[in-house]
């Protein structure tokens, strides 16, 4: 089958090929699936489970992409919950080979049936941004109606569903990033905007109870005063450097969550939640579409296989 592959970890993105690979095997409680369109996060080439197995052992040549939507084609043994023919998306497992390829084989309890109204390019893009804004935000922000929270990167795949999250859930949103984005984040749902550019946001913010992060560095350690007392800083980036002064501070990795997808997707069809989808790309045309400074808001997503 074809698949994007990545052999040299310091090569990055650009180490990326099209090439032909065996065809995965499924395991038990596995099930193989024909990839529709699958989601690529540049952070994944510098997590070490992109380059070794459960037992630490290489694995390169590794397939990247770990958002999945396609169609169920074999049960390995035991599997239970899902069937052949049935459409899915969710989560490819972080230590085996990932989506950009035309079958994958996935744990089951990983993925969630996927409506036959929802497009598969839209739902390849909604596994990781949006279960990570839903654990930073509730499960690990513990976010409640009428507190107000800090979303960084807010019209970036996690900031964007946070945003809109956050504001259905009955909380006062601020966003931030550049001032070209002030009116995407405004459109959904944010009250207020920061220009990260700018050199006073941290003292524009006031205090919130949440700040929900996914760059780090210098905006993370800022951000860290702007929580009150009892409040919580969650980050996806890095553990913080800095903590806040009576306040918790949490790094984390986003987990599956097969019955969140299916609320997310329900929010999906019910208008509720948008997702930023920008440019969609052939699996043959996957290596140049993932380059960075492609200067396309939204996600970029790779079909693989039309509907």
């Amino acid at each position: 089958m074809h698949a994007i592959t990545v052999r040299d970890r310091e090569a990055g993105i650009t180490g990326l090929t099209l090439e032909d690979i065996p065809h995965p095997h499924a395991a038990e409680n596995d099930v193989i699936v024909r990839v529709h369109a699958a989601g690529f996060t540049r952070g994944e080439l510098d997590w070490p489970a992109t380059w070794t197995d459960r037992a630490g052992r290489d694995r390169t040549p590794t397939v990247p992409g770990h958002e999945v939507s396609g169609v169920v084609t074999e049960l390995g043994f035991g599997t239970t919950g899902l069937t052949v023919g049935q459409r899915v998306f969710g989560l490819a497992d972080w230590t085996r080979n990932g989506s950009l390829a035309e079958y994958v084989a996935v744990e089951a309890r990983n993925l969630t049936p996927l409506p036959a109204d929802i497009d598969h390019t839209v739902a390849a893009a909604l596994p990781i941004s949006g279960l990570t804004a839903w654990q930073g935000l509730f499960d690990h922000g513990r976010l409640a109606p009428g507190q107000s929270v800090l979303v960084h990167g807010a019209a970036g795949g996690v900031g964007s569903i946070a945003v809109q999250l956050a504001h259905e859930a009955g909380a006062f949103v601020i966003g931030t990033g550049r001032a070209a984005d002030r009116d995407t984040v405004l459109g959904l749902g944010a009250d207020a905007y920061l220009d990260l550019e700018a050199d006073r946001w941290a003292e524009d913010a006031g205090q919130v109870d949440v700040v929900l992060d996914v760059i780090g560095g210098d905006v993370l350690d800022r951000s860290a005063a702007l929580v009150r007392a009892g409040g919580t800083l969650v980050t996806i980036a890095h553990p913080p450097a800095v903590r806040p002064d009576g306040g918790r501070a949490v790094f984390f990795v986003v987990e599956a969550d097969r019955e969140r997808l299916a609320d997310l997707a329900r929010r999906l069809r019910e208008g509720r939640l948008q997702v930023r989808v920008g440019a969609v790309r052939p699996l043959t045309e996957a290596v140049t579409a993932l380059a960075p400074h492609q200067g396309i808001p939204g996600r970029t997503i790779i079909r693989v296989t039309q509907d």
